[in-house]
């Protein structure tokens, strides 16, 4: 594959080591800059590329399950950290979880051996000074000194830093019974938001629970003061511990969201549409910290989530990403810029372990193939498609991603059995996956002539 110049790729976390991995093996020559071990964050302690800082667990194999699907799609593209996942398993039932040493291992092994690949050792400060392409994979905690640097070429009101993010719901997981469309004073039978009243009685099982409820475990450099002071915002269970009522002058406010005049909510939990087709809805002030167990089973207490999906739960950590609807484009890449920047990894706006080697994942394709194709090369039907589509679509209250089905375009075929629509969306996409690989080896058929 003829690619001009050398790719810089920042970063040998999961979505760096990706990218390099698939151009290195299309030929092109690439140069991995990785600021270990002459400095690590403070969520790193070996020197090992691709290193597991959380979890030794990259989800569920179930091709029904979101991410299991996003893990077959790279699998069949030839990812990396698929390749390492499945040499260095360990039993965990339905998920796939590895031996997180032997996984890191194994991705600096082969990235040390490709020939296409040289590994710089050092920081990189000014993004500007690279030649060629530039793919920025830092992670969640990209040094200050290249956070500067990306102010300085995005905007910096273009770069957050902390995450601090309600859980997003499935709409099909909501009673519908119970909620009604309405926004707040407005009389129209439609609204913007859904909204969930409680009684009294419902009110008060469900504040007890939230004061009671046990909290995430937190990295030492990461703590709740941290966010609230740089966020100006609040978890929802410390403002419950306030008062019993303080929640009632907050985001459960019922004032003005009366679904008819004879209705009198002593509460009111509003959800926000978290995209255009309204597939996910946003629990409207309830960013938190509570572990996610007790996230499902805290806010399944308000009447219409007594089945919520969670697509994604709430989250306050610290986590350098970009807003990316407003700067990249459907291949990860930077709008407007002469240059060839890409995002890629948890910077870019997708969260999790396998999401984030799919990013890395899908710019090395987009790289090497994006100009023979209009619009991203993935399908909105596939999962990696979900996800870029994601990424670049306008989004007034963009928040870091997961897979799940919710993203992913939608089957005409109406089936209330979930688990055979997400077989049907699985066939689907895997269809999809193997007519890219086609289109791609027909591509580089034609280019070798």
């Amino acid at each position: 594959m003829e690619i001009n110049k050398v790719v810089n790729v920042i970063g040998a976390g999961l979505a760096g080591c990706e990218c390099a991995h698939i151009l290195a093996s299309h030929g092109v020559k690439v140069n991995l800059y990785e600021m270990k071990p002459n400095k690590k964050s403070p969520a790193h302690h070996t020197d090992l590329f691709a290193e597991l800082v959380c979890s030794n667990s990259l989800k569920s194999e179930e091709i029904t399950n979101a991410c299991g699907l996003l893990k077959y799609e790279m699998g069949m593209l030839g990812s990396l950290m698929m390749e390492a996942a499945l040499a260095t398993r360990v039993k965990a039932g339905a998920a796939l979880a590895v031996d997180r040493d032997k996984f890191s291992e194994y991705i600096t092994k082969k990235i040390l051996e490709n020939k296409n690949i040289t590994v710089i050792y050092d920081e990189v400060c000014d993004i500007e000074k690279l030649l060629g392409t530039v793919v920025i994979a830092t992670g969640p905690l990209t040094s200050d000194t290249l956070s500067n640097n990306i102010s300085k070429i995005i905007g910096q009101e273009k770069l957050y830093f902390y995450d601090a993010a309600a859980p997003i719901i499935l709409r099909e997981s909501i009673d519908m019974s119970v909620a009604y469309e309405k926004d707040r004073w407005h009389d129209d039978e439609k609204g913007d938001y859904l909204n969930l009243p409680m009684s009294k009685e419902e009110y008060d099982v469900f504040y007890n629970e939230l004061i009671n409820a046990r909290s995430a475990d937190r990295h030492s450099f990461d703590t709740i003061e941290n966010i609230v002071h740089f966020e100006g915002c609040m978890p929802i269970e410390s403002m419950a511990k306030r008062g019993e009522k303080t929640m009632l002058f907050g985001p459960l406010k019922p004032v003005g969201l009366r679904k008819d005049e004879n209705h009198k909510p002593y509460a009111v939990v509003q959800l926000r549409a978290e995209n255009k087709e309204k597939t996910m809805y946003n629990m409207v002030g309830f960013q938190t910290s509570l572990a996610f167990p007790e996230q499902k089973r805290v806010f399944s207490l308000i009447p219409g989530l007594e089945n919520a999906e969670f697509v994604r739960y709430g989250v306050m950590h610290k986590n350098t990403y970009i807003n990316a609807p407003h700067i990249l484009d459907y291949n990860f890449k930077l709008k407007n810029k002469v240059d060839d920047i890409y995002f890629a990894g948890q910077i870019s706006g997708v969260e999790g372990y396998v999401e984030s080697a799919a990013s890395g994942l899908m710019v090395a394709y987009n790289i090497l193939f994006g100009k023979y194709f209009e619009g991203s090369m993935f399908k909105e039907e596939t999962m990696l498609g979900a996800l870029a589509k994601y990424i670049a679509t306008e989004n007034k209250n963009f928040q870091p991603m997961n897979a799940n089905f919710g993203i992913i375009k939608q089957s005409d075929t109406k089936i209330k059995d979930k688990k055979k629509r997400y077989e049907i969306y699985a066939n689907n996409s895997l269809n999809c996956i193997k007519e890219l690989k086609n289109e791609l080896e027909n591509i580089r058929r034609r280019l070798e002539k």
